[in-house]
Formats: structure tokens, C-alpha cells, sequence
């Protein structure tokens, strides 16, 4: 091979490197754009997501690991409204997802059963309803999965706008066992199994 060829190969290599990694940020930036959409956010805690940056690690609240993946978004007490997205599901290397103490509204996605990594999912604080996708079967690095205090018992029946779908044998024994149903919550409402 002559010099010419080489240098132009290994020119080629690294552009394509660095065009996939952008392409995973922007399609992370993507996804977490579309969630900050679906709120409403009144103390402009989100004010530094902004989609015409090339990564999201730059953004206030998110935290990303050495390769510019999305590990941690960290919304908790912010005071935002609004409703989960689907396309949070498509950050694959996401570990920490905290929106306690906010009004969300509306069902947890199914497509959070996506994410693989997953290792803290907390929700608490909020207005979900609907049912716990089946599909978080799928998180077994998940350790810590809180609905503590969504205020899902509506009058004097005591039933739960919040249906578990799904046995939650599906979680990790060490989930069960260290932070326990009562913990997050589950029997202050009668679910039906």
C-alpha cells in the first residue's frame, strides 16, 4: 500500500468512529428532547437542553460516561408536569433515572424496559397511573425501583388507580428483600394481582 492510501484509510477509520458516536448522542440528545417536550417546566431547570448540541453530556441534570453515553438523568424536585416518553427507552446505557417529587402524570412506558443497565428507577412523589409495564421484568440490574408516595388511593375504597400488571417476583430478590414492597409503597393501596 502506498503512504497516500494508508493515511486516507486511517483518515476514513477515524471519521466514521467519530461520525457513530455522534450519531449515538444525537439520538440520545434526541430522546431526552423529546421528554423535556412532553413537560412543563416552570423553574427552566431544563434550559440547558438544548437539541442543535452535538452531546447531551453537556446538558444540566445528565451525566454520561467516558464514551459520551447517557448514564444518569437526575430530575428530581423540580418541580416539573407533564408525562414519560417512549423514546427514553432508547438510552441504552442509562443507569439512574430520578424524577421523584415532580407531577408526572400518565403510565410508565413500556419501553423502559429497555434499558438494560437500568440500576435505579425513581419515580415517587408522582402521579402515575395505568399499570407497571410487564416488560420491567426485563431490568435485572434494576435494585431500586420506588412508587412511594404517588397518591394512588382515591377515596374511601382505598383501591389504586395504579394496577400491578405483573408479579413482582420479576425484580431481583435482593430488590425484594432490601427495600421490600412496603417500602415503595405498594400496600398502602390494594393492588389486584
Amino acid at each position: 500500500m502506498t503512504p497516500i492510501f494508508t493515511s486516507i484509510s486511517l483518515f476514513t477509520i477515524t471519521l466514521t468512529l467519530t461520525l457513530i458516536q455522534f450519531t449515538h448522542a444525537n439520538s440520545e440528545g434526541d430522546a431526552l428532547y423529546t421528554l423535556k417536550r412532553s413537560l412543563t417546566d416552570p423553574d427552566n431547570v431544563l434550559q440547558s437542553w438544548d437539541p442543535t448540541l452535538v452531546s447531551p453530556c453537556t446538558w444540566f441534570h445528565v451525566t454520561c460516561n467516558q464514551d459520551n453515553r447517557v448514564t444518569r438523568v437526575d430530575l428530581g424536585n423540580s418541580n416539573l408536569s407533564g408525562h414519560l416518553v417512549p423514546e427514553l427507552g432508547k438510552l441504552e446505557h442509562l443507569q439512574y433515572l430520578e424524577l421523584y417529587k415532580n407531577n408526572i402524570q400518565g403510565t410508565i412506558p413500556k419501553e423502559l424496559g429497555n434499558l438494560k443497565s437500568l440500576v435505579s428507577l425513581d419515580l415517587y412523589n408522582n402521579n402515575i397511573s395505568g399499570t407497571i409495564p410487564p416488560s420491567l421484568g426485563k431490568l435485572k440490574n434494576l435494585v431500586f425501583f420506588c412508587l412511594h408516595g404517588l397518591e394512588c388511593c382515591r377515596g374511601d375504597s382505598g383501591t389504586c388507580d395504579l394496577q400491578l400488571a405483573v408479579d413482582l417476583s420479576f425484580f431481583n430478590c435482593a430488590f425484594i428483600q432490601s427495600y421490600g414492597i412496603d417500602y415503595c409503597g405498594f400496600r398502602a393501596c390494594h393492588l389486584d394481582y
